[in-house]
């Protein structure tokens, strides 16, 4: 009996968003998966979920699990659970509340509890149309956060606007040490960013283009 064909195997890659309530993460997740923005704003109740089947080159297919989690305190014991088998942690914030960006710091220690330094950690700044009018918090107060805990990265972003949301992720799998490239095309104000970003975690590196 001739033994499966591994390429053919559905890899499943599990993110889990996080943070406050009302930072947009529903908004995230929702304008990554249709593209779309609605502006009437309905707190998640416990946890959300949503996937999203990839079809990628040489027949490799490849499913995202899009955790969406609730930032009010009474969810609070249901996240561990969440967090404990993910491959990246998403911690939103909003950059027009101080208050949203200082609680990062519990969100981080969950994070860092159920899974060591075993995921990649990315901070997101949301509602950066507002950044002229109602910014609270710095890129300078983000940078040193992101360089104290070691992030992968640091982004703002603005769903209703669509500003830098991640439109087209690419996986690709290498069999050469097993690497694992995630391509992410970012659309910032409808054109394609062209400085390429390499970051590498042990197996992983997130190249973005």
């Amino acid at each position: 009996m001739s033994s499966p064909d591994k390429s053919n195997i559905l890899r499943k890659y599990k993110i889990v968003f996080l943070g406050d309530q009302s930072v947009g993460k529903t908004s995230l997740i929702t304008r990554f998966m249709y593209d779309t923005f609605d502006e009437t704003y309905a707190a998640t109740i416990g946890i959300d979920f949503l996937s999203k089947t990839m079809y990628l080159e040489e027949g490799k297919t490849i499913r995202l699990q899009l955790w969406d989690t609730a930032g009010q305190e009474r969810f609070r014991s249901l996240i561990p659970s969440y967090i404990r088998d993910s491959h990246v942690a998403v911690i939103c914030y909003d950059i027009t509340n101080k208050k949203s960006f200082l609680n990062l710091d519990k969100w981080i220690k969950d994070v860092k509890l159920e899974r060591g330094d075993d995921v990649i950690i990315v901070l997101v700044g949301n509602k950066s149309d507002l950044a002229n009018d109602k910014r609270q918090v710095s890129v300078e107060d983000v940078e040193q956060l992101h360089n104290k805990i070691g992030s992968k990265f640091f982004i703002e972003t603005s769903t209703k606007a669509n500003h830098n949301i991640v439109m087209m992720p690419m996986i690709m799998l290498m069999q050469s040490q097993k690497l694992l490239i995630l391509v992410l095309k970012i659309k910032l104000h409808n054109q394609q960013v062209h400085a390429v970003k390499y970051c590498l975690y042990e197996h992983i590196a997130i190249v973005i283009i």
